[in-house]
C-alpha cells in the first residue's frame, strides 16, 4: 500500500489536517512582518542638507527657515529643497527674487542632513544618514535580508531532512526571535545587516516546514487558506505563540516512514484516524506496513539534478524557474515600494492588506472555472498592464495612481498565490519536493535582486517602473508555455511527463 492512499483512507483532509492548518497559520503570520519590515525601518523621510555652517555673519540667523533653505540650498524642479546638494555660500541675491545662478556654486551635504520626522521618528536612513550617495546601503538591507533566506531554505532542506521537521522548527522559532531582538539593537549598519541575514535564514526554515508539515493536506485548499491568514501580519505581530503552539504540531509521517522510524509514524498516523473518526478503516495498518513503505522511500531517490535529465523536465523546470523568478521579482517589487502615491505609508500599506485577502477567495473559486495556466498567465499579464499605465500617470494624481496601484497589486498578489498551487500540480510526486526547492531558490533570488531595481531611477526616473513592467510581461508569456493541469490526472513519475498517458 502506498503512503498516499493510506493519507486517503484516514480522510485527506478531516479535522486532523484542519487542526494542523489552524495551529501553522500562527507560524505564518509573521513571515510577512519580517519581509515588509523595510517598508517602515528602512523608510526615507523628506530631508535636506544641514546648513548650519553657512550661519557665518548676523544677516543669515536673522532669517526664517523657508528664507535660510532658499538661499541655503537649491531648488528642484518642482520648487523642493534638493535633498543631496546645497550652496557653498549664502545665495541672498534669492531673497529679491532673482533667479540668477551666476556666482553660485553647489556641493555635497558636508555637515549632514536635516529629516522630516512628521511621519518617521526615527529610521536606517536617518539612523546612520543612508540617503544620498549612501541610499544603495539603505536598499541592499532588504537584499541581505532575502539572501539570507535564500541560504537558509536549503540549510534548513537538508537539516530537517536529517533530523525530522518539527525539532528544526522549534530552531527556527528560536533563533528568529533572537536575531531579530538583537537586530533592534544594533549599534552600527554592519552589525545590523549581519543580524537581519540570520534572521532570513532562520524564517526560511520556518517557511519550508511549515509547508512541508501540511503537504499531507488538500493542495489547493491549504496552500491558498495559509496565505490569505498569513495577510493578518497587517494586524499581528506576536511570535511567543509558536513556542506554545510547537507542544501540539506532530512530526511529519512521511518523513519518519523515509527515515525508517515506522512505529512513530504508525503512531501519528493512528492518532491521525483517531480524530477523523477512520479508526475501523486503519485496523490493519501496522509497523510492518509502514516498513515495506520505507523500503519504497528507500529505493527511490531523486535528486535535483533529475530536474534536468531527460527533456520534458527540463523544460519544466526552465519554465516554472522563469515563472518563479518572474512573480516574486514584480510582487516585491511593488510590496516594497509603497511611496510616491501621496498618501501616508501606513494606510498606503492597509490598502495594499485589505485588497489580498478577498483576492485570495476570489482565485480559489477562479481557479476551478478557468484553469491554472491561463490564471496565471492573466493576473502577471494585467499585473504588467497596471505598471505600464502607472509610468504616464503624473505624480500629482495621487488617487489614479493609488487605485493602478492597488490593481496591480492585488493581480500580483493572485499570482502569486496560484503559482504554489500551480508548480505542486506540474512536478511528478517523485520530484515534487525538489522542484519546489529549486524554483523557490530561484523565486528568493528575484526577491534579492528587486530592492535594488530603485536604484536605476538616477540612469532614468522612469528605468524602475519600465524595468518591473517587462519582467511582468515577460513572465506572463512563460506561464502560456506550461500545461493545464485542471481536470487532468497529476504526474506520479518522471516517465509521466516524458511519455503522457
Amino acid at each position: 500500500m502506498k503512503f498516499d492512499s493510506i493519507l486517503a483512507e484516514i480522510n485527506g483532509f478531516g479535522k486532523f489536517q484542519i487542526a494542523l492548518v489552524l495551529i501553522q497559520i500562527l507560524s505564518r503570520i509573521t513571515l510577512p512582518c519580517h519581509f515588509l519590515l523595510n517598508n517602515f525601518m528602512a523608510a526615507v523621510p523628506s530631508h535636506h542638507c544641514n546648513i548650519d555652517a553657512l550661519d557665518t555673519g548676523a544677516v543669515f540667523g536673522n532669517l526664517t527657515l523657508d528664507q535660510k533653505l532658499a538661499v541655503g540650498i537649491p531648488a528642484e524642479r518642482d520648487g523642493t529643497p534638493s535633498s543631496c546638494q546645497m550652496f557653498s555660500e549664502p545665495q541672498y541675491e534669492y531673497l529679491l527674487g532673482s533667479n540668477s545662478s551666476k556666482g553660485s556654486f553647489t556641493v555635497q551635504c558636508q555637515n549632514g542632513w536635516v529629516y522630516d520626522k512628521s511621519t518617521f521618528k526615527s529610521t536606517l536612513a536617518t539612523e546612520w544618514d543612508l540617503v544620498c550617495s549612501r541610499k544603495g546601503m539603505n536598499k541592499a538591507t532588504a537584499t541581505i535580508f532575502f539572501i539570507g533566506v535564500m541560504v537558509g531554505a536549503p540549510v534548513f532542506g537538508f537539516l530537517s531532512d536529517r533530523f525530522g521537521r518539527r525539532p528544526l522548527l522549534l530552531v527556527s522559532y528560536l533563533a528568529s526571535l533572537i536575531f531579530a531582538v538583537l537586530s533592534a539593537f544594533s549599534t552600527s549598519y554592519v552589525m545590523f545587516v549581519i543580524l537581519r541575514f540570520f534572521t532570513g535564514m532562520s524564517l526560511a526554515g520556518i517557511s519550508i516546514m511549515a509547508i512541508v508539515l501540511n503537504i499531507i493536506a488538500w493542495f489547493m485548499f491549504t496552500g491558498i487558506f495559509c496565505f490569505s491568514f498569513k495577510n493578518l501580519h497587517n494586524f499581528f505581530y506576536k511570535f511567543f505563540f509558536y513556542i506554545l503552539v510547537l507542544m501540539w504540531l506532530p512530526e511529519s509521517a512521511r518523513w519518519l516512514v523515509a527515515k525508517g522510524k515506522t512505529d512513530a509514524a504508525h503512531h501519528y498516523i493512528m492518532k491521525c484516524a483517531k480524530m477523523n473518526n477512520r479508526s475501523k478503516c486503519m485496523s490493519t495498518i501496522t509497523p510492518a506496513v509502514h516498513l515495506k513503505m520505507f523500503l519504497g522511500f528507500f529505493l527511490l531517490k531523486y535528486t535535483f539534478v533529475d530536474l534536468f535529465r531527460t527533456p520534458n523536465i527540463r523544460k519544466l523546470a526552465i519554465y516554472s524557474g522563469m515563472l518563479w523568478f518572474g512573480v516574486a521579482f514584480t510582487y516585491y517589487g511593488i510590496t516594497l515600494n509603497i511611496t510616491g502615491f501621496g498618501l501616508n505609508p501606513y494606510l498606503t500599506q492597509f490598502i495594499f492588506a485589505s485588497i489580498e485577502m478577498p483576492m485570495k477567495i476570489g482565485v480559489y473559486y477562479f481557479l476551478e472555472k478557468v484553469g491554472r495556466k491561463h490564471g496565471q498567465m492573466g493576473s502577471m499579464l494585467l499585473t504588467g498592464l497596471c505598471l505600464f499605465i502607472n509610468i504616464f500617470v503624473p505624480k500629482d494624481k495621487w488617487t489614479v495612481r493609488t487605485v493602478v496601484a492597488v490593481l496591480g497589486k492585488s493581480m500580483s498578489e493572485a499570482s502569486f498565490t496560484i503559482m504554489y498551487l500551480y508548480t505542486t500540480e506540474l512536478y511528478p510526486t517523485v520530484v515534487r519536493q525538489n522542484g519546489l526547492g529549486y524554483t523557490s531558490f530561484l523565486a528568493r533570488l528575484g526577491v534579492s535582486i528587486s530592492p535594488l531595481i530603485v536604484l536605476l531611477e538616477d540612469l532614468w526616473h522612469l528605468l524602475p517602473a519600465a524595468t518591473y513592467c517587462a519582467v511582468a510581461v515577460g513572465t506572463g508569456l512563460v506561464a502560456s508555455l506550461l500545461p493545464e493541469t485542471l481536470n487532468t490526472r497529476l504526474p506520479e513519475f518522471i516517465e509521466d511527463i516524458e511519455k503522457p498517458r
